[in-house]
């Protein structure tokens, strides 16, 4: 996703800017098919499972199926996509952006840049949360490929109960087919995704108006009444019955943190005048049927279905399925290679599977962790109904993160009176905590998973942080003044040889002398004719706009050859060195570079376990064994591999 008023999302459509006029945001068919094909690929096949997850009989707080209970339980999930999904999302949270940047990354990079000191507490608390949130999206990725293949493939058991023992296998296969082609890229596949989508929701609409001739009272539960008589008069029914209704507004968050791809208005429009009737259809028709005869429990969904169309539904289920978790793991890729950016994550090998832009990326390591995961929950869990219940505390959790962040950072940046944001945000979070409520009673019978994955995720998260700015603070005691090196070199040029040539020193900061550089003068005793000083900063904005690109100090001279350059990329962006390099001037290096032949030198840290404060023992080891994933800094920053200089020290944490 580059910068530029011609820059394109993953799949080809053009990329919103805010700062560029938000080309995306223009109401094009093309956009809006395409928002369609990759945003609501996962709420919009809740619908498959999310019924008979309310009423499923082994349930652990199971809700009675009685007319009353039908009615208050559709009620309660249209009006869940009301409040939470169009409302705290569409109406609110999308018109909160970093850069045209949507999601829980981006509302931490804005957190980050309007905190004052003041602040400061507040918003560290609300940043740790947010990063909480990014660590249960990362479970959600691993549960949401599992339930929604198997609650597809289960469809096969309504066509004939003799497909019951074909389902694990079926499921493993599709999986596995799905993570093996992620390094192929998503562009080819994604042109398609749309269409695909686009007749899913119109088939379930239809499927539920027909359900709906059958048992036209069930229109009833359109009228708040039903939700709010079900909650009040049957409290200790509805509250438990929240924990699986949740599930109709999973993928809720992808409409947010795709909103950069297709701009806020393209994903509005396909939610309001598509998606959100569709799916309300297709409950309303699943209630329906349930009214008729309280025994369509199971599976109500494809049961909806005429029994000629049973197997073409269940094979068009599974395509609407391995979207959904298509857009899951690419999501997960970019929170990954996001939060690696911000500083979270050691530096990810993260491959660009498209030659003209950005956003389509490939991250191996996820992606294998992301099969090992799913693959483990379906055979642990084996059943959509059972890994339900660890659905929802994922979902929910990451719902509530988003929507205290959402305000706070509206505060912030609207400057709206406290008491109007308090009476906003009170009902949203009063919905928000009792879903979150809920899940918590599943804690035991499985939705400790999600807490787990995410706890785990988030101590690696913050150690690896807390780990890196010891080890950068360590680093810079040993690197000392840049300034003062370059002084004291011209001061006594002697103690150094000066051979031809281009040298390149990419280091983190421009006050220390990169420890490449270091040992090769006190060492080696030689230093080059031109030496380029790099320092790369990623900025917590998508998007650097090309002018602000590079800047350049000479260090105090301009006859010693040596410069000092800083680049900035946004968060998003593909952090191309020797591209960046290209755009100089001659002037501004003092002489031209001979990029084609210039060396990079890369300082290489050993880490080694100390006694030295900052951390726990234990924090020490795990940041030690996660530098062992960081990608190679070469491959990262596109340094050709013939050209580079590796140059070892060690520094104690």
């Amino acid at each position: 996703m580059r910068s530029g008023a011609g820059s394109t999302s993953a799949l080809g459509f053009p990329h919103v800017n805010s700062a560029q006029g938000r080309p995306a945001d223009v109401l094009r068919l093309s956009i809006i098919v395409g928002a369609l094909g990759v945003v609501f690929g996962d709420i919009g096949t809740s619908p498959i499972y999310t019924l008979q997850t309310v009423f499923n009989p082994t349930d652990p707080h199971p809700v009675p199926v009685t007319d009353d209970t039908v009615l208050g339980v559709v009620s309660l999930v249209f009006w869940s996509l009301m409040l939470i999904v169009t409302v705290t999302y569409v109406l609110l949270a999308m018109r909160v952006d970093n850069d045209g940047e949507g999601g829980i990354m981006a509302l931490i990079t804005l957190l980050r840049r309007w905190t004052t000191n003041t602040q400061a507490r507040t918003a560290a608390l609300l940043a740790a949360l947010g990063i909480f949130g990014a660590a249960l999206f990362l479970g959600d990725s691993m549960i949401t490929p599992a339930i929604s293949v198997l609650s597809a493939v289960e469809g096969f058991k309504v066509v004939s109960p003799s497909f019951e023992g074909w389902i694990i296998p079926i499921t493993v296969m599709i999986i596995v087919a799905l993570f093996a082609a992620q390094r192929l890229g998503t562009a080819v596949v994604g042109r398609l995704f749309g269409p695909i989508m686009i007749a899913w929701f119109l088939v379930i609409a239809a499927c539920g108006i027909w359900g709906i001739t059958s048992k036209p009272q069930i229109l009833k539960a359109l009228s708040p009444s039903y939700a709010l008589s079900f909650m009040f008069g049957h409290f200790h029914l509805a509250f438990f019955a929240l924990a699986a209704i949740v599930l109709a507004v999973t993928g809720a968050e992808a409409l947010y943190a795709d909103m950069g791809h297709f701009g806020r208005r393209p994903i509005s429009v396909a939610w309001i005048f598509l998606v959100f009737p569709a799916c309300a259809l297709s409950y309303l028709g699943q209630g329906a049927l349930i009214l008729a005869n309280h025994e369509n429990i199971s599976a109500p969904f494809f049961l909806l279905t005429p029994g000629w169309a049973r197997i073409p539904m269940v094979l068009l289920a599974c395509a609407a399925t391995v979207i959904a978790s298509q857009a899951v793991i690419t999501g997960a890729f970019s929170v990954a290679a996001q939060a690696a950016q911000l500083g979270y994550l050691p530096r990810l090998r993260v491959l660009h599977t498209s030659p003209s832009t950005y956003g389509q990326i490939y991250v191996p390591w996820i992606n294998w962790l992301l099969l090992v995961s799913v693959l483990t929950l379906v055979f642990a869990f084996r059943s959509s109904t059972a890994l339900a219940f660890a659905f929802g505390m994922a979902v929910t959790g990451t719902i509530t993160i988003t929507t205290l962040l959402f305000f706070y950072v509206a505060r912030q940046r609207w400057h709206a009176p406290r008491w109007l944001l308090a009476l906003a945000a009170a009902p949203l979070l009063v919905v928000d905590l009792l879903f979150l409520a809920a899940n918590a009673t599943k804690i035991v019978h499985g939705a400790w998973l999600p807490l787990v994955i995410a706890v785990s995720a988030f101590t690696v998260m913050t150690t690896w942080q807390r780990g890196r700015q010891i080890v950068t603070a360590r680093r810079v005691e040993k690197e000392g003044s840049l300034r003062r090196f370059v002084d004291d070199l011209n001061a006594d040029p002697a103690q150094a040889a000066v051979v031809r040539g281009t040298a390149i020193f990419l280091n983190r900061g421009g006050e220390t002398t990169p420890l490449a550089l270091r040992a090769n003068v006190e060492h080696n005793h030689v230093r080059h004719e031109h030496v380029v000083i790099v320092a790369i900063d990623v900025d917590t904005i998508p998007h650097v706009p090309r002018a602000e690109r590079v800047s350049v100090d000479a260090l105090g001279t301009t006859a010693d050859g040596i410069t000092h350059v800083r680049i900035r990329f946004g968060y998003t962006e593909n952090t191309d060195v020797p591209a960046a390099l290209a755009n100089l001037d001659d002037e501004q290096t003092e002489g031209p570079l001979d990029l084609a032949n210039a060396t990079y030198f890369l300082s290489k840290l050993e880490l080694r376990t100390g006694d030295a404060p900052g951390m726990t023992r234990w924090r020490k080891r795990l940041f030690i064994a996660t530098s062992h994933i960081t990608a190679d800094a070469a491959e990262h920053f596109h340094l050709p591999r013939d050209q580079v200089v590796f140059i070892g020290s060690h520094i104690e944490v």
